[in-house]
């Protein structure tokens, strides 16, 4: 099924690639593994200067520019709109509550970028052709009565929250930060790897032996996603030091 997914991605950036010979082209909001599937397969290609860019930086879900060799990329050319959401500030709106009212308007993953939900304040990143969609249809996110305005004002709202993990391992190797960062043996985590529930760096790994850097990211199914910070020093026994985050 990825392989299939990898496939039909990989036919669109060769759609868009053709159309960026003479001017700017864009596939709709990716999700990380996505754009490290994009990543990869624009490593020697030289048709296009490629951007990724979700309409703020940091943006975990963004859209690919593919902009003419003569073009220097744009951040300012993406079609990304923004929606913002206003609502009392006792009402606690999640996530999943503004995706799934907008997924309920019949419209693809891919028009949506990024949601930022803060108290009383939240900001959805989209397809700029179907804000005003958006803001003209949801006058509700679950039960939550909101108001609804085109564009979003700074700071941001809202943006990801971690819970520190330090531990030690025997090596850098991925079966063992997967132990640390999931709290479990690391018989377990190379089971899990060889079983396809860990990324590194948004695409599977199936080898427990693959080698993790400093500030890789790893995503295990059921656990959650990570980010190591440090590796090392190696304590007096010579094990490594390992300290990371995890996403709430």
């Amino acid at each position: 099924m990825a392989g299939g997914k990898d496939e039909l991605l990989l036919r669109k950036l060769e759609d868009g690639l053709r159309k960026a010979r003479g001017r700017p082209a864009f596939l709709g909001f990716l999700d990380e593994s996505q754009q490290a599937t994009l990543k990869e397969a624009l490593t020697y290609r030289r048709e296009a200067a490629p951007l990724f860019w979700g309409g703020f930086p940091g943006a975990q879900r963004a859209m690919l520019g593919l902009f003419p060799d003569y073009q220097d990329p744009d951040p300012s050319a993406f079609p990304i709109g923004a929606v913002t959401f206003t609502y009392r500030p006792e009402d606690k709106p999640g996530h999943r509550d503004f995706l799934g009212a907008m997924l309920a308007l019949g419209v693809e993953r891919s028009v949506i970028g990024d949601i930022l939900v803060g108290e009383g304040r939240s900001v959805a990143f989209v397809k700029e052709e179907m804000a005003a969609y958006f803001a003209d249809n949801l006058k509700k996110i679950g039960r939550i009565g909101v108001k609804t305005a085109l564009g979003a004002e700074e700071p941001l709202p809202g943006g990801p929250t971690f819970l520190e993990i330090k531990g030690v391992a025997a090596s850098s190797r991925l079966d063992c930060l997967t132990a640390v960062m999931a709290r479990t043996s690391r018989e377990k985590a190379s089971a899990m790897v060889q079983a396809g529930l860990v990324q590194l760096n948004h695409k599977e790994t199936l080898s427990p032996s693959a080698r993790v850097e400093a500030g890789d990211t790893l995503s295990i199914r059921g656990q959650g996603k990570f980010i190591l910070d440090r590796l090392g020093p190696k304590t007096q026994k010579g094990r490594l030091s390992v300290q990371g985050r995890k996403y709430q």
